[in-house]
């Protein structure tokens, strides 16, 4: 039976992406930013309202709920994270819904400039006559992953409303910081309390991915020679020209975000910050296997030593921490979850599509602690940017999937 999740889904994606919950990767706190608390809160009041059990708001900033089991069968976790990424713009976000999408190009009130165009994004042109969101132009939308948010919530609801429906306990989480790879503290299995989950943070229609890059964080640190410049021949060692150097030595050609693809890694320099005393070099390092993660580690530190080498006054240090590992690496061990979503999508006939993710969800982390999740699609595209949109008909689609994953969860629990 196929039921209209349409309204409800685009009603809740058009009030949450209005709510301002960008994270902050430099803020120690948890979660990093006072306004993911809006959303949060929120979460937290909306699951209490449809008469979830358990609710409750971690000291993490995690929002748990439960939807009771109406059969025996293994506890299933859906997760989706509040926080939007602080890559761009997500302040002031007016979200607009474009009914019965024509076809053509889009384009965008508060930036005339800006065109959204079939002709650059072939999964727009299969919309024609879906119900599209996007933003004014000047903003991201936030649909990763308040998408996902709205598409549990919508099934939380549903669950809640018809306890004829057969299905095992249903575990919800909503995650604080995942863009800045922070949602998950080990903490979170045991608090979620699931078999195994599954994260609503994928892309396009039939998307069930099971891999994800593996991840480090860099941080390098240059302290040069400070001098006044009227004075500074031949003593003054300027620490933001060996920045520069160590960047320029880096591969450009053949080892960042934009000349790579597929299951191609990168280095990828995402903060610089000093000046001519001191400088500071973020970057992230990305590669789908351990050897090639550690490869461009090595190579990071072999150009620091090198640039170091050459001006001897200064001090520079290479800090490279782990993020997230490929996901891959367990679920390949046992794909029960990854199967069960994908005869999900096979029962509202659409083929389930399982590409690598060229970056990391909640999941990455999650299935390394312990509890298997792979992610499932929700429409989103264009993401991190001021033409992400989505079709709340995806969205529908991927509402009627969990609905029906929750069910075989529980027949072959």
């Amino acid at each position: 039976m196929t039921r209209n999740f349409d309204q409800e889904l685009e009603d809740r994606l058009v009030r949450y992406a209005a709510i301002d919950s960008q994270s902050d990767e430099n803020s120690p706190s948890s979660p990093s930013t006072e306004v993911q608390f809006d959303m949060l809160h929120l979460l937290q009041q909306e699951l209490q309202e449809i008469g979830a059990q358990d609710v409750k708001l971690t000291d993490c900033g995690v929002v748990l709920a439960t939807i009771p089991g109406t059969v025996e069968g293994p506890t299933i976790g859906l997760l989706a994270h509040v926080d939007t990424a602080p890559q761009f713009n997500a302040s002031g976000v007016k979200p607009r819904v474009i009914k019965g999408y024509n076809g053509g190009d889009i384009t965008f009130p508060d930036d005339p400039h800006l065109v959204l165009s079939p002709a650059d994004h072939p999964y727009l042109a299969q919309k024609q006559g879906d119900d599209l969101v996007t933003a004014s132009g000047t903003t991201l939308l936030g649909a990763d992953d308040k998408a996902g948010v709205a598409i549990i919530m919508t099934m939380a609801r549903h669950l809640l409303q018809n306890p004829d429906l057969k299905h095992g306990p249903v575990r919800i989480a909503f995650t604080p910081d995942e863009e800045i790879g922070r949602g998950v503290t080990e903490q979170l299995p045991k608090d979620l309390g699931a078999d195994f989950a599954y994260t609503l943070d994928g892309g396009e229609l039939g998307e069930i991915e099971y891999e994800s890059f593996s991840a480090d964080r860099a941080v390098v640190r240059i302290t040069g020679v400070s001098i006044h410049p009227g004075l500074a021949k031949e003593k003054m060692v300027n620490a933001a020209h060996l920045a520069a150097k160590i960047v320029q030595t880096l591969p450009q050609a053949t080892m960042t975000p934009e000349t790579t693809d597929g299951r191609e890694g990168f280095i990828h320099v995402t903060d610089m910050n000093g000046g001519s005393s001191e400088m500071e070099i973020k970057l992230i390092l990305r590669d789908f296997e351990l050897d090639g993660l550690a490869a461009k580690g090595d190579l990071l530190r072999k150009v620091c030593e090198a640039v170091q080498a050459s001006e001897p006054r200064a001090e520079i240090t290479c800090e490279i921490s782990h993020q997230y590992r490929n996901m891959r690496y367990w679920l390949e061990k046992d794909m029960t979850p990854v199967d069960l979503a994908r005869d999900a999508c096979r029962a509202h006939g659409i083929e389930p599509v399982s590409v690598p993710i060229r970056g990391g969800t909640d999941g990455s982390r999650l299935t390394e602690f312990g509890v298997p999740t792979p992610n499932i699609f929700t429409g989103m595209q264009c993401i991190h940017g001021p033409k992400e949109w989505i079709s709340v008909q995806d969205m529908a689609k991927a509402t009627e999937v969990c609905l029906t994953l929750a069910q075989l969860a529980a027949e072959k629990g």
